[in-house]
């Protein structure tokens, strides 16, 4: 059997864009409620049914959280111009471990509609 396993977390940030379509208000300073979540997949460990330590995910998870929120997205190192692709990859890159088989990486603004999924 393959499971997905998936873990749910949100941020506020803030983050300017430079873009030429709806310029002057993604160049000032604004922010989001960003919600995210990380699926793991593959098969459970046969001795303890789990397909992983939710506890483990979890507390890599409140550290990505943790470089997020409440941070002004521009000046996180590794992240790039704050668009949702680059926080996607920038939070798979936080959660790659042996661990554990990242399947995908989500990151939606829920008030705009907006969401972007990188998967393996």
């Amino acid at each position: 059997m393959r499971y997905e396993l998936t873990q749910q977390f949100y941020f506020e940030a803030a983050h300017t864009l430079h873009r030429e379509v709806d310029a002057e208000p993604s160049r000032r300073i604004h922010g989001h409620t960003y919600q995210a979540e990380a699926t793991v997949a593959g098969e459970p460990d046969p001795a303890t049914g789990r397909l992983v330590d939710l506890a483990e995910l979890r507390g890599a998870i409140e550290r990505v959280r943790e470089m997020l929120d409440h941070r002004f997205l521009d000046e996180v190192p590794g992240i790039g111009p704050p668009t949702l692709e680059n926080l996607c990859a920038f939070v798979w890159r936080q959660l790659v471990d042996p661990k554990w088989l990242l399947h995908s990486v989500t990151v939606r603004r829920k008030a705009s509609g907006d969401q972007c999924r990188l998967m393996a």
